[in-house]
């Protein structure tokens, strides 16, 4: 295996960066910057897709509680990334437009558990199925390997990302 770029024209490295980056990791940068930008905006318009008043980061929120059911509190501000006071405030709203209910939890009656309620559910899966229906356009000349792959690299991108 070569390790760096030789910049003498041979073609099997790029050369490195002033930063000791190479061609490849600088398009990697490059391309999860666009694709994190495009993320952002349609997690927004997916939010707003399931009610008009919901934040971006709501929409991870939802999709958590129907993929995982009842969750603590706390587990969904570590899971989403944010404070306590950010995930209340968040869930709040959510409980407020009648996408989620929060109950005591029978294992610690301190804290309290959160679910989507029906029109929660109901909501989020009108959302994912339209998303999943435009995936399918987008990516209908891929092969279903490749989606597979893209679907497991990300998977594994976004594990490491929790570290």
């Amino acid at each position: 295996m070569h390790e760096g770029g030789s910049g003498d024209g041979t073609g099997d490295s790029s050369p490195a960066s002033p930063s000791g980056a190479d061609q490849e990791y600088l398009s990697l940068e490059r391309e999860l910057t666009v694709l994190l930008r495009r993320a952002r905006a349609n997690q927004g318009e997916m939010a707003r897709e399931v009610h008009p008043d919901l934040e971006s980061a709501a929409y991870g929120l939802l999709i958590r509680l129907d993929e995982w059911g009842r969750q603590r509190a706390t587990e969904l501000a570590a899971y989403i990334g944010v404070g306590k006071a950010t995930m209340s405030r968040q869930l709040r709203a959510l409980e407020d437009l009648g996408l989620v209910a929060r109950e005591p939890d029978p294992a610690d009656g301190r804290a309290w558990l959160v679910h989507l309620t029906d029109e929660g559910h109901h909501r989020v899966a009108k959302v994912r199925e339209a998303r999943r229906a435009r995936y399918v356009s987008q990516l209908a000349h891929w092969d279903r390997r490749e989606v597979s792959e893209l679907a497991r690299l990300l998977g594994q991108l976004n594990r490491v990302m929790e570290r």
